[in-house]
């Protein structure tokens, strides 16, 4: 446990030599790096994967403005201070993409490099992303539907080990149709309604995983909804970065069965990523057959990137 940004945060820590920040996403901890421990460590780093704010056994603030992005941030760089540390390599996969992406572009002095897994690079949208998933979806986006006070909270934590069952094998490359849908949630009958509960987890996702995850949730999912009852917020947060590019060395990989690079916009924001990154390592690395989750899907294949990526930097 350590004491950054005000809050406390649970920390899983392994290996000696430049530190690697790992950051998990939604719904996810610590523990969804565990893969990747090893190897990194094995190579050569200091290997640090916090729960981060509202998740696990870190701190859980009550105050939904508590959980911004540059509160977010402000814990990646107290991190790096508190461990004694003067810069780091910072690693997020999904929401903590976003994270990892942002403290390179706030705090590059901080950052050696930079990588994200199924996120891209943060490029600010001319208008607020809520009201415009509205616009486009009919409020039928996930974003808008875990912006209604309580009601995902409540619906998620009424049977927290099939949600989180149902969430990692519908957002898998193993699920029919993976890649191929948008995350659309019908307002009235909540998301896990229409969410496939299988029988037989995936080989990459074990029981053993399923419980060191729903023992994660068990203070509920209201610290980590509240992520994103910031995006509009963070989009007016953010204006002064408008055009900004984030300038450390960078790494950026996805899976192509994965929804999340599917979202609007995002397959033309991909193919212009090397146009519009200065010090983007190599083309996005696409990892055939894999979903979401990146690292533990394909934690053979995201080591070796990784691995090969960090030791490249300056």
């Amino acid at each position: 446990m350590v004491d950054v940004n005000g809050i406390r945060l649970h920390i899983a820590e392994e290996g000696e030599g430049p530190l690697v920040v790992l950051l998990h996403g939604f719904p996810e901890s610590w523990h969804s790096w565990h893969r990747q421990f090893g190897p990194l460590a094995a190579a050569g780093f200091r290997v640090v994967a916090p729960d981060q704010r509202g998740y696990g056994r870190s701190d859980h603030p009550e105050a939904v403005d508590a959980y911004t992005i540059l509160h977010l941030v402000g814990d990646v760089v107290g991190l790096i201070r508190e461990l004694g540390e003067e810069r780091a390599y910072v690693v997020g996969h999904d929401w903590g993409a976003p994270v990892a992406w942002h403290t390179a572009l706030l705090r590059p002095d901080l950052v050696r490099g930079v990588a994200g897994l199924s996120v891209p690079p943060p490029f600010r949208g001319s208008r607020p992303p809520l009201p415009a998933m509205d616009q486009m979806f009919g409020g039928r986006f996930y974003w808008n539907y875990f912006n209604r006070p309580g009601v995902a909270d409540a619906e998620f934590a009424e049977d927290t080990r099939t949600a989180l069952r149902k969430f990692f094998y519908w957002g898998s490359g193993d699920a029919p149709g993976a890649g191929q849908k948008q995350p659309l949630v019908d307002p009235e009958r909540g998301w896990l309604a229409d969410m496939a509960d299988p029988e037989v987890l995936p080989e990459w996702f074990t029981e053993e995983d399923l419980d060191a995850l729903t023992e994660s949730f068990s203070r509920g999912f209201t610290g980590a909804l509240n992520w994103y009852r910031n995006l509009d917020r963070n989009w007016e947060l953010t204006a002064p970065w408008h055009g900004a590019v984030v300038t450390p060395p960078a790494l950026y990989v996805y899976g192509d069965q994965d929804v999340v690079p599917a979202f609007p916009g995002t397959p033309e924001l991909i193919e212009r990523l090397p146009s519009l990154m200065p010090n983007l390592w190599r083309e996005p690395l696409k990892l055939a057959g894999c979903g979401h989750w990146t690292q533990q899907e394909r934690p053979d294949e995201v080591n070796a990137a990784l691995i090969e990526f960090l030791t490249s930097c300056p």
